[in-house]
């Protein structure tokens, strides 16, 4: 009972941390959105409002489920909040590999065919951010028909447990089916991610080396700011694939487990929020780079 209200305490702080991060950069962007209309902040937008769907569904129901209210959530709710935590998992691969695709193709040079790729307007982006919600959508659809609440069914008939929701897998091949299909996404787009952050990196270390070799060896010491915003860049995208990965390793241990070990288990939940939890961090640091690179033409990250 202890180590649970001790969990359920960790959980209200980490999602309350995380939503107040995630609305300050969602406030943030949503001005910026307004005065300059850039196709990145649309995609940030997108990211933050993404994160928060993930801690009030992922976070909050097991926060409740940690301190013992179990009851408040019904089959209904049980329902609901597993689809769009589902949901919400998907669009976060989607949109992170977005923001890395537009941010290579900005900094692509005016010459390159990948330029020719970049959005006009931040609007031209909307089909395809309601696209990303359609095909998640779809993914899940079979969520709701075999997710039950722990009062609603026998536990014989439980194969995997939720804290607060069961789920029941009758049909084995619809189930592999939208495995498969969940798979693909994750490897399409993370993929996708790879390619272009390799791209980026290249594009901006070999204006590094050539800045090296214009600048006077008295502005050596200073640290590029283009330099910077690859790092930024970078860490974004290594704290999406952390988390992504340790959470998927994490679960198959937990799944194969013979034993269930409550130690393991919070430690499972609690990645599950990492990013959604830290993501808001990185963008702040992002920030504190973009006056300096303004001024650059190829550091202009967030164009």
């Amino acid at each position: 009972m202890v180590l649970n209200v001790v969990k359920g305490t960790i959980f209200v702080f980490l999602v309350g941390l995380g939503v107040v991060g995630n609305v300050l950069v969602l406030v943030n962007y949503m001005g910026l959105f307004r005065s300059t209309m850039k196709s990145l902040h649309l995609i940030l937008i997108h990211l933050a409002f993404t994160n928060m769907i993930t801690l009030l569904t992922r976070g909050r129901p097991r926060t409740v489920s940690s301190l013992g209210l179990r009851s408040l959530i019904g089959d209904t709710a049980c329902k609901v909040v597993v689809y769009l935590s589902r949901v919400a998992r998907g669009l976060s691969i989607c949109t992170t590999s977005l923001l890395t695709v537009v941010q290579a193709i900005t900094i692509s040079p005016r010459a390159s065919r990948w330029r020719r790729l970049q959005p006009r307007s931040s609007w031209h982006l909307l089909p395809l951010l309601l696209f990303f919600w359609f095909l998640n959508s779809l993914i899940s659809m079979n969520l709701p028909f075999y997710i039950k609440h722990i009062r609603s069914v026998n536990t014989s008939e439980v194969t995997r447990s939720d804290n607060f929701c069961y789920f029941n897998h009758k049909n084995g091949i619809i189930r592999w089916i939208f495995i498969v299909l969940k798979v693909l996404r994750d490897a399409v787009f993370q993929g996708v991610m790879g390619g272009a952050s390799g791209y980026m990196v290249f594009l901006l270390h070999k204006h590094h080396q050539h800045m090296l070799y214009l600048q006077t060896s008295k502005l050596l010491h200073r640290t590029p700011p283009e330099v910077k915003a690859a790092k930024s860049v970078l860490l974004l995208m290594l704290c999406f694939l952390f988390f992504y990965w340790a959470d998927c390793f994490m679960t198959l241990y937990v799944t194969f487990s013979v034993e269930s070990n409550f130690i393991e288990g919070s430690a499972l939940e609690l990645v599950d929020l990492g990013y959604a939890v830290l993501s808001p961090l990185v963008l702040k640091h992002r920030d504190g780079h973009l006056a300096e690179c303004q001024h650059m033409s190829v550091s202009m990250i967030f164009q």
